[in-house]
Formats: structure tokens, sequence, C-alpha cells
């Protein structure tokens, strides 16, 4: 058996735990061994939970339980999130996460802190929801040379261009939509402004280069400057507009990085991508274009990234190269 912690039991924190129970017999047979959730650290009452029994808010007795051997983070932000993380790795254990803040911003030194304690950091939530991107940019595409990344990395974002696109409805009204529907955030800053995919895509450039950029280095354009007239001008061209992030390595070796509404031409496989999906495009030399598509967002698609680490965690996967700094 494999015992494993739980970092917060949020959207997605709870979305893991229902995946694991619910199926514990196909994930058990992929991991090689029952995966089991021993503790779920929140600070808040869970009292009435079936897994009631498995609640603590003292991270000192995950830390210190030596049968314990991943721990999925998904506290959100950058602190505690990273403190525990790299504590839970220097005491031996394996970390996943869907924490985009941490990854983007000190996902070096986590990975190198695995490396030197023998476990895995694996982070394939925090991009993408449930598209496989990461994996894909470590694992199937090890042996390439990827020489641009380009795509939708923000469901909320996407989905207030597509509604102000189909049904001419102003960026105020599609955002009160989305918050209605679950789809954005009361304080929906960080996707509006372009934050939230700025670090998505800084996290896919270090996946693909080796080399972790920060966010703040990033030039980044949100969508607050796009207006219904906006929208029509790129329907009578032919094309939509989408929130566009976009990593690329020339041949010198410099990195560029960037986030910004585009108008994309109706051919294009992006233009297609609508309501809270992500996509991505990788541009790989002597293999041509491939995409990767699937739902951004919500608790199942993200919980079963996190599912899939946990499952490469459990079977000794290593973590993937250490990232050198910008």
């Amino acid at each position: 058996m494999i015992n494993i912690a739980i970092l917060g039991f949020g959207v997605i924190g709870s979305g893991v735990a229902e995946t694991l129970e619910k199926r514990r017999d196909r994930i058990a047979k992929a991991a090689g061994d029952e995966i089991n959730i021993k503790y779920i650290c929140d600070l808040r009452d869970f009292s009435s939970h079936p897994l009631k029994d498995r609640f603590v808010s003292d991270f000192g007795v995950i830390l210190g339980d030596p049968e314990v051997s991943i721990v999925a983070e998904m506290i959100g932000g950058l602190h505690p999130a990273y403190d525990f993380s790299l504590a839970a790795i220097e005491a031996g254990k394996s970390v996943v996460t869907s924490n985009k803040v941490v990854v983007a911003a000190k996902g070096d030194e986590l990975q190198k802190a695995a490396s030197e304690h023998g476990v895995s950091y694996l982070y394939e939530a925090s991009v993408g929801g449930a598209v496989p991107i990461i994996r894909a940019i470590n694992d199937s595409l090890a042996g390439c040379e990827i020489e641009e990344i380009e795509g939708i990395l923000n469901g909320t974002t996407n989905y207030i261009l597509a509604r102000m696109d189909e049904a001419g409805l102003t960026m105020e009204e599609a955002l009160k939509e989305a918050q209605s529907l679950g789809y954005a955030e009361a304080k929906p800053d960080a996707d509006i402004s372009g934050g939230d995919a700025c670090r998505k895509i800084c996290i896919l450039a270090a996946a693909a280069f080796g080399t972790l950029i920060d966010s703040d280095d990033v030039k980044i354009t949100g969508i607050e400057g796009v207006t219904r007239e906006t929208i029509s001008k790129a329907k009578g061209e032919g094309c939509t507009v989408k929130l566009i992030a976009r990593a690329a390595r020339s041949e010198d070796g410099s990195i560029s990085l960037g986030v910004s509404p585009k108008e994309i031409s109706l051919d294009d496989p992006l233009a297609s991508v609508n309501g809270v999906y992500n996509a991505v495009r990788l541009r790989v030399k002597d293999v041509g274009d491939m995409m990767f598509y699937a739902k951004g967002a919500g608790a199942l698609p993200t919980a079963s990234a996190v599912v899939a680490d946990i499952i490469d965690a459990a079977k000794k996967k290593t973590s993937p190269a250490v990232w050198t700094r910008a």
C-alpha cells in the first residue's frame, strides 16, 4: 500500500480524493499498488465528510510520518505551499502539484531539491487542466527539439471571448455569466490581466527549453481592452479573438515569451477552441505541428492530471531535468 497526503481540500483537492476513491481498483492497477489517502490537511472543519477521519490541521503530522511517501499539494498561492513542498521533499517524500504559482516561481528550486533527495516533483496539473502537455514534452518528445509553443491557456478568458463573439455580449456581461456558471472567480484579475496564462507559458517554456523565466519579465496584455467592436472587426476579417500565450526559442538560443489577445484566422485550429477548453500547439523540429486539446478548468479534469502524477510518483518516476534560471 502507498500512503499519500492531500494538502488543501478545495475544488481540486476534493476532486483528487473523489477520483482516488471512485477509481481505486483502476488506479491501483496502473500504479502497481493500492493508493491510500492517509491524511488530508486543511484548516477548515470537515467533520461531516465521509473521509472525516483522515483530516488533520497540522502539516507536521504528515511531515513526521514515514509511511507517507507522496504529498499532493493543492493549497494554492506561494506560501505556505512552497514551504510545505520543500519540507516534504527534504523529508524524502515525492510531491505532485496543481499549483502554477509555486511551479512558475520556485519550480527550479523544487526540482533541484527533488533530484538531490531521490524523489519526484511532478506538476502536470499546473498547466492546462486535463491536457497532458507536460507529460508529452518531458516523455514523448524528450528526444525532439521544440521550437515554439502557442496556445490558449486560460479557460475563463476563453469563455468570455467566445461569448462576446457568439452572443454579442459585452465583456462585463460575459464575465458575469462565467461567474454565475462557476467558470470565473469572484476576483478574476489574474485571468483578465493575462497573469494566469503568463505563469503557465513560463512553466511550458521551462519544460520545453530547460530555462525558467520570471513571469515579471514577460510582456503581458490582458483582455481588458477587447470590446464588442474589436470582436466585430475581427469577424469581418474572417477571424476571431483569442488570448494567446506564446514561447519560442530562436537559433541563437534566446527565448521569447508573451501573452496578448490575437486575431486568429478561422482556418486556424485554435479558432475553434471555445468555452473553458484549453489548447496547446507545439512546433517541433523535423516533426511539424502537434495539437493538444482538453478541458482546462474544473475539479475533475484537473484532478485527473494530479492523479496521473500520483501514479507516476508511486512508480518511482524521477523528476524531469532540473531547470536553469534565466
